[in-house]
């Protein structure tokens, strides 16, 4: 018997974000797995059965989900956001990769969400408007001067950048340091969002300059945007501040 694995973007938070194809995906299945505190945010289901793991068990977690769909079972695992952006889908490609025959016989399928970066930008409006692109802050699995190296590039060439996974408590410093390189190829008016545990209860979102970013606390659920030298901050009488990014390119239309 043939099994399925199904890896599943869960969204930023509320249940609204969650896309009708990733409901089905995970009605229709057996065994859930996944970071305990995504596995919360899945309805119990009668007769399906639940295995959460650590935050940093990403390699365990996709090896036993494989080998319980390898027995013929259709098995879900879940991850924060898009599942492709910096979570469990290359976990599992990886270990697809690494692993036993049978594995690459598998129904694999990955099934899209929401991206904190889409989600926050959404917030306040389009600085993703132009051209970006996305950088964690983490060093688990990469070094740091690596990281260093990418951000000064992104920036140099005019790039928005988000930045995932920007403090932890094992590394509160990164994002001090982010910002601390950034400032030598961004003027200090440069517009920069927080957006921590957005469409959640505890929502919090902070529009601040690159001058001030370093008063604005951040953990492992704040999304970052950092935006370009050309991206502007529509401050309006009685109603939030848009942050876009043109489509155009200054001179690009002359």
């Amino acid at each position: 018997m043939s099994g399925r694995l199904a890896v599943i973007g869960l969204g930023p938070g509320d249940a609204r974000y969650l896309t009708r194809e990733a409901e089905d995906a995970l009605a229709s299945a057996d065994a859930v797995y996944g970071y305990s505190a995504y596995l919360d945010r899945v309805p119990s289901r009668p007769g399906q059965a639940r295995h959460g793991s650590d935050n940093r068990e990403e390699p365990a977690r996709a090896a036993a989900a494989l080998r319980h769909a390898a027995e013929g079972a259709n098995v879900a695992v879940v991850s924060g956001g898009d599942p492709g952006v910096f979570a469990m889908a290359a976990a599992v490609c990886e270990q697809i990769e690494a692993g036993p025959p049978g594995w690459r016989a598998l129904d694999v399928q990955i099934v899209p969400g929401i991206t904190a970066m889409l989600a926050v930008a959404a917030r306040v409006g389009a600085p993703l408007g132009h051209d970006f692109c996305a950088i964690s802050l983490s060093d688990n699995l990469k070094p740091w001067d690596l990281i260093e190296r990418r951000l000064a590039a992104a920036a140099a060439a005019g790039f928005v950048i988000a930045l995932y996974n920007p403090a932890s408590r094992a590394r509160p410093g990164q994002i001090g340091k982010a910002l601390t390189l950034l400032r030598r190829h961004l003027p200090a008016a440069t517009a920069i969002i927080f957006g921590r545990a957005v469409s959640r209860p505890d929502e919090q979102l902070t529009i601040t300059t690159l001058e001030d970013a370093g008063r604005v606390p951040a953990d492992m659920a704040t999304l970052i945007i950092v935006g370009s030298r050309d991206t502007r901050v529509i401050y309006r009488e009685d109603e939030a501040p848009l942050v876009y990014t043109p489509r155009a390119v200054a001179g690009a239309m002359a």
